[in-house]
C-alpha cells in the first residue's frame, strides 16, 4: 500500500484517530529523556519521576522539571503536529492520543487532545488536588497552590495509573475507528500500545509512521519507515 492509497483512505475515513509517542517530539528536539541523554546530574528520569522521589525530595524533582520545561519553551512543533492538527479540522471525528507530555500538539493547534501521560505545564496540588496550567520558566520552587499545599507537575509518574476515563475514551476511539495512525512510539508502553491491536481487531487500517521497525510493525497494515515530520504531511495532503 503506497503513500496515495493510505492518504484516499484516510480522506475516506469517518473516525480516523492517531497515536503519538516521544519519536514525534524527537523531531523537534526534545530529548527522550532515556539513555545517556536522559541523564541530568547523574540522576535518570526513573530516579526522579516517582511519587516516592517528590516525597523525598521535592525540590530536586522540581528542579528536574524546571530545566526539562525551559527547554521545551524554547521548541517549536514540527510538520507532523501541523499535519495531525490539520486533520482535526478537516474530520470532525478525529481523536488525537499523545503519550508526549510537551504540548506541542497544542501549540500546533490540535484541541482535542488526549493527553494520556498529562501535560508539563500542569500543576496539580497535593492537597486540594485542584489542576491549573502554568507557563512559568522558570517556575518558583517550591510552588504552592492558592490553598497553601505543595504543588506537584501534572503528569504520570512511574508507578500512577493513567486516568481511567480518559484511558476509557482512547480504547473506545480505538475500537471505534476505521483507520488509524501510529506515528513516533516504540510500541512498547503500555496500555497505550495496546489500542493499535484494539484498532484493528475492530476492523481498521493501522498505519504505522517510525523510523525503525517497532513491536507494532507486525499489527500493523503498512508501515512506512522515515521522519513523520516528512510522511504525516504527506497522508494528510
Amino acid at each position: 500500500m503506497t503513500i496515495e492509497d493510505v492518504r484516499e483512505r484516510l480522506k475516506a475515513a469517518k473516525r480516523p484517530i492517531a497515536l503519538t509517542g516521544a519519536g514525534v517530539s524527537a523531531e523537534s528536539g526534545v530529548p527522550t529523556f532515556r539513555g545517556s541523554e536522559g541523564l541530568w546530574r547523574n540522576f535518570s528520569p526513573q530516579d526522579l519521576a516517582t511519587p516516592e522521589a517528590f516525597e523525598r525530595d521535592p525540590q530536586l524533582v522540581w528542579e528536574w522539571y524546571d530545566w526539562r520545561r525551559s527547554l521545551i519553551a524554547k521548541i517549536s512543533p514540527n510538520p507532523a503536529h501541523y499535519a495531525l492538527a490539520e486533520l482535526e479540522r478537516r474530520s470532525p471525528e478525529f481523536t488525537l492520543i499523545t503519550q508526549n507530555v510537551d504540548g506541542l500538539h497544542r501549540a500546533a493547534g490540535s484541541s482535542r487532545v488526549m493527553e494520556i501521560h498529562g501535560s508539563i505545564w500542569t500543576v496539580r496540588c497535593t492537597e486540594c488536588g485542584n489542576s491549573s496550567e502554568n507557563r512559568d520558566v522558570p517556575i518558583n520552587i517550591l510552588p504552592r497552590c492558592s490553598c497553601g499545599g505543595l504543588l506537584r507537575p501534572g503528569v504520570v509518574w512511574f508507578g500512577e495509573p493513567l486516568p481511567e476515563e480518559m484511558l476509557y475514551k482512547a480504547f473506545e476511539a480505538a475500537s471505534s475507528t476505521d483507520l488509524m495512525l501510529v506515528i513516533g512510539t516504540s510500541g512498547v508502553v503500555q496500555p497505550a500500545a495496546s489500542l493499535a491491536v484494539r484498532a484493528k481487531d475492530g476492523g481498521a487500517l493501522v498505519v504505522e509512521i517510525n523510523p525503525e521497525a517497532t513491536p507494532l510493525s507486525e499489527v500493523a497494515d503498512v508501515s512506512f519507515k522515515g521522519k513523520a515530520g516528512e510522511i504525516a504531511p504527506l497522508l494528510v495532503g
